[in-house]
């Protein structure tokens, strides 16, 4: 069986239906296809009970729809959740789950992108050809999970983030966070709150700031020099955390916007982890370089047992797997090979929402300029 469309979009995370709601606007045909059950899997069952969106709400607007007036400034999980299934309902986005695609190439004699799927509960297999691609498969389709000599045999509970829900069922034991992003900075305040006790792995530097100082500094950016603000949030942060070298913790050369820009590296929005840490309640540990039975041995050559390891690590690109001539717009890690905001674009009509690391306020540009582009090439022929 084969299908055409104008657009295939494959992913119906956040991206997917953005991109799916500003082509409606413009009456463009397209199909949304997803691997999973769901709508933004990764922010249903993948994502522990704590979860707030990071940024303000006004940063984190999908195209097209505000959230209701009274919604709080940052935004839980759960009422994130409610406000894609109300987005999904106001474009009408009526993704095609469990169809995984296998492999997509362009077909250069029929001009289109000709992909080969499979229904994962009829094991058919179905073709769809387009001629417009949208990647919206996300920069978090698999778990990273680095490779430590020894890990293999640890007798413990060890699990990736994306599969932690709650510090409940940890109290009394003792629990090693690799990863001191904000998922690891949140997961470790939450085992130490449900009583676990706590470490923390922190391999690199990293900026510690609050929600009101990148909510200021967001908003400040739309006025003045990245670098600017930079010096602003670094001083205020200062005067907040005091030197947070003394505990294991360095700060980055490069100011936290300007960070951020360049790497798409963000800063720790702190959720008093950090007072935590002051307290001796998580202790701050450097990289790990083995592990044997139960006892993990640091670059330090300090020892410590533990009884369960979380690593949040972060998550990689599959898009690789299955996108078999994206050479134009992807690089070998299936991330844009051109920096935002150039980077979602590549050749024969392919693009890319989502992939930038920009959160939802990316994805919503992502999507505007997708849809545009689609536009103006349609109109024009």
């Amino acid at each position: 069986m084969e299908e055409s469309t104008v657009v295939l979009i494959v992913g119906a995370g956040p991206a997917g239906l953005a991109t799916a709601a500003c082509l409606s606007q413009h009456s463009i045909p397209y199909i949304i296809v997803e691997r999973e059950d769901c709508n933004a899997s990764l922010w249903r069952n993948r994502a522990y009970d704590c979860l707030k969106l990071h940024l303000a709400k006004e940063f984190c607007e999908l195209p097209h729809m505000r959230y209701p007036e009274d919604a709080p400034t940052y935004i839980p999980k759960d009422q994130f959740v409610n406000y894609l299934d109300n987005y999904v309902d106001c474009f009408n986005i009526r993704p095609r789950y469990r169809i995984a695609i296998e492999s997509c190439m362009y077909d250069e004699g029929r001009k289109c992108w000709a992909s080969m799927a499979r229904d994962i509960e009829s094991i058919v297999i179905v073709r769809y050809t387009a001629k417009f691609l949208v990647v919206a498969s996300g920069e978090n389709s698999a778990e990273n999970i680095p490779v430590i000599p020894g890990l293999h045999f640890f007798p413990g509970e060890v699990i990736h983030s994306s599969r932690y829900k709650s510090g409940a069922t940890f109290t009394g034991k003792d629990v090693l966070v690799v990863g001191c992003g904000n998922s690891g900075m949140e997961i470790a305040y939450d085992l130490a709150s449900h009583g676990a006790n706590m470490s923390i792995v922190v391999r690199s530097p990293v900026h510690i700031m609050t929600k009101e100082l990148i909510r200021l500094g967001m908003t400040l950016a739309k006025y003045l020099p990245l670098g600017m603000v930079d010096t602003l949030l670094v001083m205020l942060s200062n005067i907040l955390f005091g030197d947070l070298s003394k505990h294991g913790i360095m700060r980055p050369k490069l100011g936290p916007l300007v960070l951020k820009s360049n790497t798409g590296r963000s800063a720790v929005i702190d959720v008093g982890t950090v007072g935590l840490i002051k307290k001796g309640m998580i202790n701050v540990l450097g990289s790990i370089r083995k592990i044997k039975d139960n006892i993990v041995e640091f670059d330090s050559s300090k020892e410590s047992a533990f009884d369960a390891i979380v690593f949040a690590t972060g998550y990689k690109s599959t898009a690789n797997t299955w996108l078999k001539n994206g050479e134009s717009m992807l690089n070998d890690n299936g991330l844009p090979k051109q920096r935002f905001p150039n980077h979602w674009k590549g050749a024969n009509g392919l693009y890319c929402a989502g992939l930038a690391k920009r959160g939802l306020a990316g994805i919503a540009v992502d999507a505007k300029n997708i849809a545009n582009d689609i536009v103006s090439i349609v109109d024009s022929e």
